[in-house]
Formats: C-alpha cells, sequence, structure tokens
C-alpha cells in the first residue's frame, strides 16, 4: 500500500469513526464535541494505529479558515452589537491577559521555560463555546448571553491566534523577546485585518453578481481559504482576514439576497467534517499514551487555565457593565465556566507538533487540557445553568439586572 492510499485509507477510517460517534452522541444526549474528545483518546490508545503527520501550516490552513467562517456566517450581528463593548475587551485584553497570566503560572509552576508557557498560554486563549451556546438556546437562555459567548469566541479567535503565530514566529527566530512578539502580532493583526477587508469588498462584489447558490458557496470557500492564504504570503494574520471577511459577508447577506439556507447548511456541514477529522486525527499525531506520562502536568494545566479566565471575566465585565444592569452576575458566572477549548486550540496544539525550537510537552499539554476543558466544563454547564435558573423566559435578549 502506497503512502497516499495509506493516508486516505486514514480519512475513511476517521470518516466512520466520526458517523459512528454521532450516533453515540445522539444517543445518550451528550455534547458531540465531548464525545469527539474521548473518541480522540481512544484513536489514540488503539495498537497499530500509524502515527500521521501533517506540516503545521497545512493544518493551520485546512481547517482554521472553515472553521472560523462558519461561526461568522452564523453569528447574530444585531445581538453583537448590544453586547459589543464587553466582548471587544474580552478578545482584546482578555486575550493578552490570558496568555499572560497562563504563562507566568506555568512557568513558576510547571517548570516550563517562559516561551513555551506563554505558547502554551497562547494556544488555550481562543475560547470554543459551541456545545455551550447550542446547549443554551436548546434551555430557551437568553440570546444576549448567547451572543456574548459567541462574539467572543469568534474575536478572540483572530486575537488569539495572531498572538499564537507571533509567538512561533519570535521563537523560530531565535531571540524571542516581548517587544518583538508585540511588534509582530501588531503588524500580523493590521495586515490581516487590512487583507481581509480588500477580499471582503471583491467577494460582496462577486456576490452581488451571481444568482445560483452552487456558485455562492464556491464563491465564499473561495474569499474564506483565498483570504486566509492572501494574509498568510504578505506575512500577516490569516485569521484576522478570515474574520474580517466573515464579519463583512455575515452583513452584507440580506442585502444581497443570499440563498442563506443552502449557504449555511453548505458551511455547517463543513465545519462538522473539519472538528470531527480534526479531533480524531490529533490522536494519531499526539496519542493518548503520551498524556498519560504528563497526566498530573495537565490536570494542573487546566486548573490553572481556570484560573486565569476569572480575571478577565469578572474584571473586564465590571468594566464594561459596573452597575451589571445588561450582564448580570449569574451571566458572568456561566460566562466564566463556559469558556470552553476546543477545535482551534486542538489545530493550534496539532501544528507544534513538530515545530523547531518548542518544547514537544507543549502540544501534549495542551491537548489534554482541551479533553479535560469538553469533558469538565462541557459536562457541568448545563447544571450550573440550571442551578443559576437561566434558561426558560430570559431568551427574548432581556437586559435586566438579575442576581
Amino acid at each position: 500500500m502506497t503512502g497516499a492510499q495509506r493516508f486516505l485509507l486514514l480519512l475513511v477510517g476517521l470518516s466512520a469513526a466520526a458517523v459512528l460517534l454521532r450516533g453515540l452522541s445522539r444517543r445518550a444526549r451528550v455534547p458531540y464535541a465531548v464525545v469527539l474528545a474521548a473518541g480522540g483518546i481512544a484513536v489514540g490508545l488503539i495498537p497499530g494505529v500509524p502515527s500521521q503527520f501533517i506540516s503545521p501550516d497545512l493544518i493551520l490552513l485546512a481547517f482554521v479558515p472553515g472553521l472560523v467562517f462558519e461561526a461568522c456566517l452564523t453569528l447574530d450581528l444585531n445581538s453583537l452589537r448590544r453586547v459589543l463593548a464587553p466582548v471587544t475587551l474580552l478578545a482584546t485584553a482578555g486575550v493578552a491577559v490570558t496568555v499572560v497570566v497562563i504563562g507566568l503560572l506555568t512557568h513558576a509552576l510547571l517548570g516550563l521555560r517562559i516561551t513555551d508557557a506563554m505558547l502554551l498560554g497562547a494556544v488555550l486563549a481562543p475560547t470554543d463555546p459551541i456545545a455551550v451556546v447550542s446547549l443554551l438556546r436548546r434551555q430557551e437562555a437568553p440570546r444576549r448571553l448567547a451572543t456574548l459567548l459567541e462574539g467572543e469566541s469568534l474575536l478572540n479567535d483572530g486575537t488569539g491566534v495572531a498572538v499564537f503565530t507571533a509567538l512561533v514566529a519570535s521563537i523560530g527566530a531565535g531571540a524571542p523577546s516581548a517587544p518583538d512578539v508585540l511588534v509582530r502580532f501588531a503588524v500580523e493583526t493590521v495586515g490581516g485585518a487590512a487583507v481581509g477587508l480588500v477580499v471582503a469588498v471583491l467577494g460582496v462584489a462577486l456576490l452581488r453578481a451571481v444568482t445560483e447558490p452552487q456558485v455562492e458557496i464556491l464563491v465564499t470557500l473561495m474569499i474564506a481559504y483565498g483570504s486566509y492564504l492572501a494574509a498568510d504570503l504578505l506575512g500577516a494574520s490569516g485569521i484576522m482576514a478570515v474574520v474580517t471577511v466573515g464579519v463583512v459577508v455575515a452583513g452584507a447577506g440580506r442585502r444581497l439576497r443570499l440563498h442563506g439556507e443552502e449557504l449555511t447548511d453548505f458551511w455547517a456541514v463543513l465545519a462538522f467534517v473539519l472538528n470531527a477529522i480534526l479531533f480524531l486525527l490529533v490522536g494519531t499525531a499526539v496519542p493518548a499514551r503520551r498524556l498519560l506520562g504528563v497526566a498530573g502536568t495537565v490536570v494542573v494545566a487546566f486548573l490553572l487555565m481556570v484560573a486565569a479566565r476569572a480575571l478577565p471575566v469578572y474584571g473586564l465585565l465590571t468594566v464594561a457593565d459596573p452597575r451589571t444592569r445588561t450582564i448580570p452576575w449569574r451571566w458572568r458566572h456561566l460566562v466564566f465556566w463556559a469558556g470552553l477549548r476546543g477545535a482551534l486550540s486542538v489545530a493550534l496544539a496539532l501544528s507544534l507538533t513538530h515545530s523547531r525550537g518548542v518544547d514537544p510537552r507543549v502540544a501534549t499539554i495542551a491537548y489534554g487540557v482541551v479533553v479535560l476543558s469538553l469533558l469538565v466544563q462541557g459536562g457541568l454547564t448545563g447544571l450550573l445553568a440550571r442551578r443559576l435558573r437561566i434558561g426558560a423566559g430570559e431568551w427574548a435578549g432581556s437586559g435586566r439586572s438579575q442576581h
């Protein structure tokens, strides 16, 4: 069997596993992301499963644009405007605080080099509350609360990955330093947003000219992945470009009268496939046997990650809404706990598995923390929401203060 045939067999096997796990998720009424995380561990424990390595650049290019663009299309932009201030604070200052706090704590308590510790913080900075938002919607929770979680996740994808790529580039240059990382971050972020805006203008013009749903889908694929590639080639942040394109296209969708159902259905299927393959692929790149060797470290890192979220959530939301008029305390408690880590952090961790100058334990620890986040935080979020009495009757998006 040739190498190409083995790779195709692996993809077929992962797809079959994803289908079986989806059925298991529905029967057990457990969030699919949680079942996928467990499935990734199971794949890594199967004897004889080949270690499959995909280059870091290909991992980010293949998975990240599709996942982020789909999140943009499903975001309620009208609701986002009402919580834009707290979302922006969480996605900018909140990401910076998270990276620094996780980095300093893991450096001090786990003995990682400061550069590796900060890199771990950057991998774990983006939140991915998809399973939580789905749960909240089933419980008819407030729309504004769901939008707060979704908006933070979308925007901190861009800033978190920009910090991550700046750190990786600085480490690769051989002389990482805080000023170097900050300059790279600023250049990548501004450059990525600019590239995204240019591609978005061209993309909207193309979408205005087409009328067939299949062509619309092809155009959105082209601009989502094309914006990432263009920014990457120019040394800017590909993820910021995709976020910019996605938000512009989502905002222009109603004016353009796009075939919304066909378009969103396609991107939902693509996101489903990317999530499934990503979580199962990590089992072959970072097998569960490695997790056993750093299990204690993973647990400590998970606790540090949860603790590090308290400062940006409670501190920055107090700055945005000091009198709790629009974001009551009950919501803040849920936002704190619901900051799950998911597919994007897995993709970033996978991209580090063969990176030069990076401690190989970083990828393994990050993967383990994501699994714990999905199992522990994801598993207990429904119970916490019920205990906080967040549910039916609040869905209208009321911003009244509720203690």
